[in-house]
């Protein structure tokens, strides 16, 4: 039998563009396998610009902690593609990937279907088949005509913060990304709206909400609301006030997520969970790539004494600046000089990227994407950080950048952040062959 990722590669050649919204490919295939979106646990539908990961991570925390299965679907991978798929608590496993692989590609029989449309219905078989409580459903892009939005009727939808991204495909303004990512509310089906950085997306997400006839809606800073305070996490909306516990996952701005993902899950059919599993849920999520320091692994050896190293794949302006958020507080606890091992891909907007990290970052160290056509020139990458005032050098690649690092120059230790790109944050879980579990 061939392996998922050869049929993966074959499925490239069935759409000219690896990227085509639109749900007409979708409907077919799925009819021709049976309609199993028809045939899935309760979903709770994901989109938004920054945070779906986590949220979803909580989201199963909470909800797995509740001593509930919970499928799993999102996007990208960090390192193995099945860890897009998570079946009742464990991620795929390759036979049974590859079996459900082939099965999709027999029905397809060679129809015109983008790589992201054959994989999303190769995961909704295979949710289909196996049970579980429920279901946490990441859109790829978008989300109007995403290829999760077959849906009909989602235990709940939400939206998490929208920034500037993918505007070659979602528009080039706020209003018009926000305007896609609402597609996915429904008629009768509750409609979840996290606290957003921009006026306008709140504006559009609200008013797309009520005019297709969601309900209940509930809007992050006036139906619900989370803060931090000495040193715990506070959830209020107008039926509960809950004291949780602080996550574990790094920065200010999982307070967000975490916050959505209560109010996502109380608006849900499971709404009636313990207190307890809040809790432990919201302590317990792990994301791997979001600010994620590594503490063993091959990575380590290549860096200076005492370094730290830290991963986040968030490419684009609103993540960045996050990030940077969060590492400014964790300068102020534990002070350590800063250097990035940066690379982007061309459409990213790198300019806006590497400004957020200006007074932060001591250093800037460009990189290649490895395996990214797409990838932009470290030398080009190194020029704009220059531009902006960062001190700026170019490595070959993440090892190299590691080794180059001259912590002599410095006081203290350096703090070592991988970023700007998941697919960069993946490779440097392989090599430091600790791959997500």
């Amino acid at each position: 039998m061939a392996s998922s990722d050869e049929i993966i590669a074959r499925a490239l050649a069935l759409h000219p563009k690896l990227i085509d919204l639109s749900l007409d490919r979708m409907d077919g295939l799925l009819a021709r396998l049976g309609h199993p979106e028809r045939r899935l646990p309760p979903v709770l539908h994901v989109a938004g610009t920054n945070g779906k990961g986590s949220t979803i991570a909580f989201m199963r925390g909470i909800l797995e902690a509740a001593g509930l299965k919970v499928h799993v679907y999102t996007s990208p991978h960090l390192v193995r593609f099945h860890e897009r798929i998570r079946l009742a608590g464990r991620l795929v496993d390759e036979d049974r990937l590859a079996a459900t692989l082939i099965e999709v590609e027999r029905v397809n029989a060679g129809a015109p279907a983008t790589v992201f449309e054959v994989t999303t219905a190769a995961a909704f078989a295979l949710f289909a088949d196996e049970p579980a409580d429920a279901l946490l459903l990441e859109t790829g892009l978008g989300g109007r005509a995403d290829a999760t939005n077959v849906v009909a009727r989602p235990a709940a939808a939400v939206v998490t913060p929208v920034g500037f991204d993918h505007a070659e495909f979602l528009g080039a303004t706020i209003p018009a990304i926000a305007g896609e990512k609402a597609g996915i509310f429904k008629r009768g089906c509750p409609a979840v709206i996290a606290p957003q950085d921009y006026p306008e997306a709140d504006e559009v997400l609200e008013t797309r909400a009520r005019a297709a006839g969601a309900g209940p809606v509930r809007v992050g800073g006036q139906d619900f609301t989370i803060h931090a305070e000495r040193g715990r996490l506070v959830y209020e909306d107008e039926d509960a006030l809950l004291d949780l516990p602080v996550p574990r996952l790094v920065g200010r701005h999982q307070y967000v997520n975490a916050g959505t993902a209560v109010a996502a899950i109380r608006a849900s059919s499971f709404g009636g969970l313990p207190t307890e599993a809040y809790e432990r849920g919201i302590a317990g999520a792990s994301w791997p790539g979001r600010l994620q320091r590594l503490t063993r692994g091959r990575l380590l050896d290549a860096l200076p004494p005492g370094a730290e190293l830290w991963l986040d794949g968030g490419h684009n302006i609103d993540g960045a600046r996050a990030v940077a958020g969060a590492l400014a507080d964790l300068e102020d606890r534990s002070s350590a000089p800063l250097v990035l091992i940066c690379g982007l891909l061309q459409r990213k907007d790198a300019d806006g990227y590497l400004a957020q990290f200006r007074g932060l970052a001591r250093e800037v160290v460009a990189v290649p994407v490895a395996r990214e056509a797409s990838s932009r020139d470290p030398t080009e990458l190194a020029a704009i950080a220059e531009r902006l005032g960062l001190r700026a050098t170019t490595a070959p690649g993440i090892v190299a950048a590691l080794r180059s690092l001259d912590a002599t120059i410095w006081d203290r230790a350096p703090r070592v952040l991988v970023c700007g790109s998941l697919y960069l944050v993946g490779e440097a879980l392989a090599l430091n062959e600790t791959p997500p579990e």
